[in-house]
């Protein structure tokens, strides 16, 4: 039988520490063949937008789809289905928009792991939607910031993911009037706007002294949320899937410019894995498009955890969270 799985069941389910540790497991699966990602299938249509991906996971057992609309004026919702690879059964039907916003945030943890800096940690964050807020959780769980900037046009927005994000991760965060003053002297920057446009919202220029960058706001070939000095500047460049460099006009841009060589980029996968080594020193900037992998390694845990009866019929393959 088919469960379903609304927002306030998957609410506070899993932490993000269970998420980062569920990405990495599936991004060994991936990195030893045993996965599919699909690229996005975009339909634009008169008023908004449907995009939908698909992935399974051979050594977890599991296929899910992803599919997500945006209705102009009205904003997006998402559904995930999951499926038992033995036999084809459709598992479960969650919402999306809990697994969208934790896995944005456990992908960008991910990469932190791998990119260690020193303390004392100061974290600049572009963008104050929930998408923000899982990027500036996910760097706490990694790197303990010291402190925190966030910039967003709304100054009752920045203001507010301020003063919650203080409270909830009990560090300072600062609302500040200008992305580049987020951005500059931070040792980590998360780009996570809202902002639809050609013109970059982050410029390479003000990241002098930033060891890891994470720009997450931006999915689509026709946009760019950070110009292509950021990855110019970068000694290495990773993206959560190949597709990210053809999905992410930022990415398309800085490899149209001669910014971003072949022998400069890497997945998400290659650095879990350690195919691709980290440099010592130096920017890395990590692109992220979301990928239907990560939406799976969410959902099955959430059907494992809440579904009646899921441990039980699971059938062939469970995916683990790791011990940590």
């Amino acid at each position: 039988m088919t469960t379903t799985l609304g927002f306030e069941s998957l609410r506070n389910a899993l932490s993000m520490r269970d998420a980062i540790g569920l990405l990495e497991q599936a991004l060994s699966h991936e990195a030893a063949g045993k996965t599919f990602v699909s690229p996005k299938f975009v339909t634009d249509f008169q008023v908004g937008s449907m995009r939908m991906l698909a992935a399974a996971d051979l050594e977890a057992g599991y296929l899910a789809t992803k599919a997500y609309h945006s209705i102009h004026g009205v904003g997006v919702r998402y559904v995930v289905a999951l499926y038992r690879l033995a036999d084809g059964e459709l598992l479960a039907i969650l919402d999306g928009q809990t697994i969208t916003d934790l896995r944005t945030g456990a992908a960008s943890g991910v990469i932190a792991r791998r990119v260690p800096i020193a303390a004392p940690v100061s974290v600049g964050i572009i963008g104050s939607g929930n998408q923000a807020r899982t990027q500036l959780e996910a760097l706490a769980c990694v790197y303990r910031p010291a402190s925190a900037a966030v910039y967003s046009p709304t100054a009752a927005n920045r203001e507010r993911f301020a003063r919650e994000m203080s409270v909830l991760l009990g560090f300072p965060v600062e609302a500040v009037v200008s992305a580049e003053a987020a951005a500059r002297g931070r040792g980590v920057v998360a780009a996570a706007s809202s902002a639809r446009s050609r013109e970059p919202v982050l410029r390479g220029e003000w990241l002098g002294g930033c060891r890891l960058l994470c720009a997450v706001g931006n999915t689509r070939p026709q946009f760019a949320e950070a110009d292509a000095r950021c990855f110019r500047d970068a000694r290495l460049v990773v993206a959560d899937s190949l597709h990210a460099f053809e999905e992410a006009g930022e990415l398309r841009h800085a490899i149209a410019s001669g910014a971003l060589p072949e022998a400069k980029r890497a997945t998400l996968a290659q650095v879990v894995t350690r195919k691709t080594a980290i440099p010592a020193g130096g920017l890395v900037a990590f692109k992220s498009v979301g990928t239907a992998l990560q939406d799976l390694a969410l959902a099955a845990r959430y059907y494992e955890l809440l579904a009646p009866g899921a441990q039980e019929a699971r059938g062939l393959g469970v995916l683990r969270l790791p011990v940590r």
